[in-house]
């Protein structure tokens, strides 16, 4: 098991994987038309090129052997997409294979992601979490975060809640 950092050469890599792994996790409780809707816009090519540029974001692969298992997507300082404190990171986006879930591939990602907080002088790591992806609060629960608000995500023209949950690092 390896974690890579995602550069502009892996967009299509990464668009696949995005991609893939949105609709594993969300395919069975969102309308079709609402899912299709998001797909087709949050993972563009040239979204996703324009994230991977922005200076305060950074994407990992978790890699299996050769194959890509997961991703990661972290953001400090102005990539944040709340503005919850100038001293904290964001987990915008850890996602696993479905297949690849329950073996221990998000616990290494989420590891990941609270050393990189660390290792950055950050005070806090915070994460936005769909409020029926019961299981995703649970794994964040286990690592410490607790609720602290809660906002809207569009999917499609649906308009659902996101509980931001957080854990302090010092």
């Amino acid at each position: 098991m390896k974690i890579v950092r995602v550069t502009t050469d892996d967009i299509k890599e990464l668009q696949t994987i995005s991609f893939r792994t949105f609709d594993d996790t969300f395919r069975e409780m969102n309308h079709p038309d609402n899912l299709k809707d998001y797909l087709n816009n949050a993972f563009t090519y040239d979204k996703l090129q324009r994230e991977l540029e922005h200076p305060n974001s950074y994407f990992y692969f978790l890699y299996d052997n050769d194959k890509i298992v997961g991703y990661l997507k972290l953001n400090v300082g102005a990539a944040q997409t709340e503005d919850i404190a100038s001293d904290a990171l964001e987990v915008e986006r850890l996602y696993i294979l479905k297949n690849y879930q329950h073996h221990g591939y998000g616990k290494k990602l989420m590891n990941f992601a609270i050393n990189f907080a660390v290792e950055e002088g950050k005070q806090s790591i915070w994460l936005g979490v769909w409020e029926k992806n019961e299981n995703a609060i649970k794994f964040y629960e286990h690592f410490g975060f607790k609720k602290v608000t809660e906002h809207e995500f569009k999917m499609g023209d649906e308009i659902q809640t996101d509980i931001i949950m957080a854990q302090n690092l010092k």
